[in-house]
């Protein structure tokens, strides 16, 4: 599909894929490379922003390089470019969206983080599940609510629960933003790999900054820094 992506985290996409995780784990801009490069390599692609509780940094704001690489953004009813407004309100296009997901037209949804997230995934559990879709657990080893395996395996669950689906997969985005280092990387690949055991799920890929070179670990998966803190 594209030589960037690891076959792994290839192999692990569906139709309908599901990008979920802490808060702040960096599901957005995890979602965000996803999209772009499933557009470059000749998909359909349709991104939902599902992100409307404590949207701190939602798929919304990064609308203008979603629409420049030809992917297609479904938005919150008060969210526009730029906007971080903590207004609960959802399109009655994401349901007709998700039932046209295909193998060559993929539909990615930007989840809120943890169970509060992730209760408005569990409206649309009935259309997701009359579909192929994955569940990707986004892992950070740095975030410190679950930077122990045991309170991510609790996190992941109370997902579960609140959405009412089955993850699938993990992909492990621990990261310092632009203070990320090797060894950084080092430890989150470690943490990645114990939590993976433990909730008896594929450990995908491992991102790396796209910018370092050098850096090798399994099922590398390098991605731009899209979304930034505001003093950036």
């Amino acid at each position: 599909m594209t030589g960037k992506m690891p076959k792994s985290l290839v192999n692990a996409l569906r139709p309908v894929t599901l990008v979920v995780g802490h808060y702040g784990a960096g599901k957005t801009n995890f979602a965000c490379n996803l999209a772009i490069d499933l557009r470059e390599a000749g998909n359909g692609v349709t991104v939902i922003d599902l992100d409307i509780v404590n949207p701190y940094f939602r798929v919304s704001e990064q609308r203008s390089v979603l629409e420049e690489h030809g992917v297609q953004l479904i938005a919150p009813v008060f969210a526009e470019a730029g906007s971080s407004l903590d207004v609960p309100s959802l399109r009655g296009a994401i349901s007709p969206a998700i039932e046209l997901a295909r193998e060559d037209h993929y539909v990615v949804i930007d989840v809120g983080g943890d169970d509060a997230g992730s209760t408005a995934l569990g409206r649309y559990e009935n259309v997701i599940s009359a579909r192929e879709y994955a569940m990707l657990y986004v892992a950070n080893r740095f975030r410190n609510l679950v930077a122990d395996c045991a309170d991510a395996i609790e996190n992941l669950h109370e997902i579960e629960a609140a959405s009412r689906l089955r993850a699938t997969a993990i992909v492990n985005n621990s990261h310092l933003q632009s203070e990320t280092t090797t060894d950084a990387i080092e430890l989150g690949f470690a943490y990645s790999l114990e939590f993976a055991r433990s909730a008896a799920l594929p450990l995908v890929c491992t991102t790396v900054p796209a910018a370092e070179g050098g850096i090798v670990v399994p099922n590398a998966y390098p991605i731009g820094r899209f979304v930034k803190t505001p003093w950036e």
